[in-house]
């Protein structure tokens, strides 16, 4: 009995048990329903296999894909006064705060970096809308200028910087709307040193994000479908009281209407930001994959045929 009882029946429990499946294996598209694998829908960036329908995407996944071999190095941003107006609604901010840095993974709503993309070295900046909907706070304020300083000190670096808001964080009331022209005045430094700035537009980038910052690039691009407004075609709907046309505020709208410069997909953002980049800067075209730069290697050559007896 006991080989029986210690041996036969787990065996043949396990076999027919049930097993618990992890939740986060498998995550449902917001545009056609579709339900994704998590580990194809990442390898895919956040991108719908179905229906191209670019989903919201973490700061560190997004520069994980973007820059070279996936390595780049943070930059320090000063952490503001915590909750400086002691603000309460249904919960205190504080919570607020604890709760999104719980689920996020994150400290704040906005990560800045410093590394290379296709050899071509550039500071970058990304909102995380899942950080309480990536609302503009005095830290965002506070990274942008951080950006800002790293891009414009020595000869300068090209700023890139991804929009992903719902606007200003009201529960820093006008701090928050403070950070509108003092985000505006630190591009000014990027552009002093005659070095482009450019923002990726994505979905959704509203409120008083899209009225200071997120417009002041030299050039606009955007990833497909990305909602891009001031006030959103509901609020508008309901104060105009008629229908908006299709697709009004949508990044495919605006590039017809001339609001933006292009709308690319998230896997070919890399090598259109390195091309112009190096348009802009006048540099040499830039390096696809980890092969030698072409200029380099004719030098090289040249260098070898010289050295060599004749």
């Amino acid at each position: 009995m006991n080989w029986i009882t210690n041996f036969v029946r787990p065996k043949i429990d396990s076999l027919f048990s049930r097993r618990e499946v992890p939740g986060n294996l498998w995550s449902k598209c917001d545009e056609c329903g579709i339900m994704l694998f998590h580990r194809e829908l990442q390898r895919n960036l956040r991108v719908c296999t179905n229906c191209d329908h670019h989903m919201q995407i973490s700061p560190r996944e997004r520069f994980h894909a973007f820059f070279d071999n996936g390595i780049y190095k943070e930059i320090e941003v000063q952490e503001p006064l915590v909750d400086p107006l002691k603000f309460k609604d249904q919960k205190r901010y504080t919570e607020r705060l604890k709760k999104a840095r719980h689920d996020t993974g994150d400290d704040e709503a906005m990560l800045v970096a410093k590394g290379e993309i296709n050899r071509v070295e550039i500071i970058a900046a990304a909102q995380n809308f899942a950080f309480m909907g990536g609302s503009m706070g005095m830290y965002v304020g506070n990274a942008i200028l951080a950006a800002c300083e790293a891009a414009a000190k020595d000869d300068g670096l090209p700023l890139v910087l991804f929009t992903a808001a719902g606007g200003a964080r009201m529960q820093e009331g006008i701090l928050s709307l403070m950070q509108m022209p003092r985000t505006t005045a630190a591009i000014q430094m990027v552009k002093s040193k005659r070095k482009p700035f450019i923002v990726v537009l994505t979905n959704p980038t509203t409120g008083g994000v899209t009225a200071s910052f997120a417009m002041l690039g030299d050039v606009h691009f955007a990833e497909p479908n990305a909602l891009i407004c001031f006030a959103g075609p509901r609020v508008i709907e309901q104060t105009i009281r008629e229908k908006l046309p299709e697709g009004f505020q949508r990044a495919e709208y605006l590039l017809e209407h001339g609001m933006i410069d292009r709308v690319t997909p998230r896997k070919n953002l890399k090598n259109e930001l390195a091309s112009i980049i190096a348009l802009l800067c006048n540099d040499d075209p830039p390096v696809l994959g980890d092969l030698p730069k072409p200029f380099e290697e004719a030098r090289g050559a040249e260098a070898n045929a010289e050295s060599s007896p004749a």
